[in-house]
């Protein structure tokens, strides 16, 4: 995605923006844009605090100057824009692949409303081609993956799951591991979303599923809307 394209999508993310909001504010290389067009429209005036989904956001939202919360002084949020790894049309998402999903869920769950920014290589019929990040605790981190493994291949997926960073594991901000499953078209979200909630050893998972109310998608012809 070039950097044009990223900023068309967080351009046109920022019109949604209202002074008074409670912001969320997402984590990625197209919500960084967002975040730095935001920052520039709170340099001019706007009145809005925001809520980050990791420490990286946070660090650059507070050196751009946009007042910061947190879910436990702000519980309730008007908007959160974020992007997404892949999405169709029906607004099913998977994130994770900066590793923030789980902070990325519980704020756009405390929203009003999500709005997902991206460009249109994202936009997919099947969801699947990104492999789907699933952020694990450390213990018993075999027995979690075996777990995954058959729980997907009951919904006839199957593929490779490694362990983000392999002998050096990627670590979250809330201290988990993740688990990148390359199980190809995913027909059953909800089915996956559901069966990976139920298992032990699982903290969250990448399917963000009735989250997201509208996505601006940036390609070649300008900004395409998907949703109401």
């Amino acid at each position: 995605m070039s950097v044009e394209l990223k900023r068309a999508a967080a351009a046109a993310a920022v019109d949604h923006v209202e002074p008074g909001m409670r912001l969320g504010i997402g984590t990625g290389s197209t919500a960084d844009e967002f975040t730095r067009l935001l920052g520039d429209r709170v340099a001019g005036g706007l009145d809005i605090i925001g809520v980050p989904t990791s420490e990286k956001t946070a660090e650059l939202a507070r050196g751009l100057g946009i007042p910061l919360s947190t879910l436990d002084e702000t519980p309730e949020l008007d908007l959160t824009v974020d992007g997404a790894d892949e999405l169709d049309r029906d607004l099913q998402l998977i994130k994770g692949g900066g590793g923030a999903l789980l902070r990325e869920k519980i704020v756009a769950a405390t929203s009003a409303r999500m709005i997902v920014i991206a460009d249109d290589s994202k936009l997919v019929d099947t969801l699947g081609r990104f492999p789907l990040p699933i952020e694990v605790v450390p213990f018993g981190l075999a027995a979690t993956r075996n777990a995954i493994a058959a729980m997907a291949g009951a919904l006839g997926l199957a593929g490779e799951i490694e362990l983000r960073g392999g002998d050096a594991p990627f670590l979250t901000d809330g201290g988990h591991y993740i688990l990148d499953a390359s199980f190809g078209r995913i027909p059953q979200a909800k089915a996956l979303a559901d069966g990976l909630s139920d298992i032990p050893g699982v903290v969250e998972h990448g399917l963000f599923i009735g989250l997201a109310s509208k996505a601006l998608i940036a390609g070649a012809d300008g900004i395409n809307v998907v949703g109401a």
